[in-house]
């Protein structure tokens, strides 16, 4: 999208909140996530006064930019870090930030530590266990509520939402809709960063996200989003929750290992087994949604890209595999639309629906599923 249509967005969202918004308040949620085009709408705003001085900053030296991504991995809504991180320069946005995501690389590096520290069942269940648990996070609260809607629920129960996406360490919540919204609104385009079809294999995977350009959401898509400040808080400070799950980790090891030494686990193996290992797997299992259900798989409808159907994509991420069914209808709950089709995020929000905390599941209408003009087969 050309710079003048986001100045244009960011402009007319800011202008309704301009009275509620301060330049060291909530205003720097929004620079922290909008990048250029908020910086632009500020300084329409506000003047350049303010906006030049902290620029000013932005070119004294290699060591104050490495500041700036340090801080950005604390607080991603930092105005300087955005400043630094906005080159416009769409070929240099498009290479791989390697400062900005060395967390990202150290989490995969630590699992390695697996050598030293052995592995004991309680530590292995415990990875299971929260692979499982942030998985259905990903793919029922930051997938089907926050990207698609199709439930509701109190805004109580989206900040629990939001915060147990969150510990899946896949940034925060109006982030990946953002993003994903995107998607669908140009699947398998070149405008469409994590398609396989027009980048390739790595790029669809992970490469996408790693660059400046992939990392900054196009925010238009996410205005209801962001009406609510705790998911923008979120949003910003998108490393506390990880941190959080990653101590509580370690400390569950550490009393283990002294009330129930038979257990033959430590806290050092419970972190690197419940918490990075458990991390990266689920990091990976949600990546092949992008990577491989646009080339692996069948069609049973016509969606104008390439998703497919995939039963083993859709056992090891709890029902996301039934992609070509998602882009088909994808406001539905259920994304295995027929008995057969595997979708254990969808029963557990049936079974959440049945307890009162979500309600107004959407479902795929009868005459969409077998009788749309789009449908290829009639067979899965």
């Amino acid at each position: 999208m050309r710079a003048s249509e986001h100045e244009n967005f960011t402009y007319s969202h800011l202008s309704a909140k301009a009275d509620a918004l301060s330049l060291r308040g909530d205003a720097s949620a929004f620079v922290g996530l909008q990048g250029v085009a908020a910086l632009a709408t500020l300084r329409a705003r506000l003047g350049g006064g303010v906006i030049k001085k902290i620029a000013g900053t932005a070119a004294a030296g290699p060591f104050l930019r490495l500041a700036r991504t340090i801080l950005s991995w604390f607080d991603t809504s930092s105005l300087t870090a955005s400043l630094a991180y906005a080159t416009g320069n769409d070929k240099a946005d498009e290479k791989i930030d390697w400062t900005r995501i060395l967390p990202f690389v150290l989490m995969h590096a630590v699992c390695l530590a697996v050598i030293w520290v052995g592995w004991s069942p309680v530590a292995v269940i415990t990875a299971i266990v929260l692979y499982a648990l942030r998985m259905f996070a990903v793919t029922a609260f930051y997938h089907r509520y926050f990207s698609h809607r199709s439930f509701k629920t109190s805004r109580v129960g989206q900040f629990v939402f939001g915060v147990l996406g969150a510990s899946a360490v896949q940034r925060g919540p109006v982030w990946w809709a953002a993003h994903h919204r995107h998607h669908h609104a140009h699947s398998d385009e070149e405008t469409d960063v994590h398609s396989p079809v027009q980048h390739g294999f790595i790029r669809a995977h992970m490469g996408w996200f790693l660059s400046k350009k992939g990392f900054t959401p196009d925010l238009k898509c996410v205005r209801d989003l962001m009406n609510f400040p705790e998911l923008r808080w979120l949003d910003r400070f998108d490393i506390l929750v990880p941190v959080a799950l990653a101590v509580t980790v370690f400390f569950v090891g550490v009393i283990l290992e002294h009330t129930a030494p038979e257990l033959g686990t430590s806290g050092w193996q419970m972190l690197v087994w419940g918490f990075f290992i458990s991390t990266v797997a689920c990091y990976h299992g949600t990546y092949t949604i992008n990577s491989l259900s646009h080339v692996f798989g069948k069609q049973r409808y016509r969606t104008g890209d390439q998703s497919r159907n995939n039963w083993f994509l859709a056992l090891i991420t709890l029902g996301e595999g039934w992609h070509n069914n998602h882009h088909h209808y994808p406001s539905s709950a259920r994304q295995g639309f027929y008995w057969w089709e595997v979708d254990i995020t969808y029963y557990m929000l049936k079974l959440m629906s049945w307890l009162g905390i979500i309600w107004d599941l959407r479902a795929v209408p009868i005459s969409a599923r077998d009788h749309s003009v789009r449908r290829i087969r009639r067979e899965a």
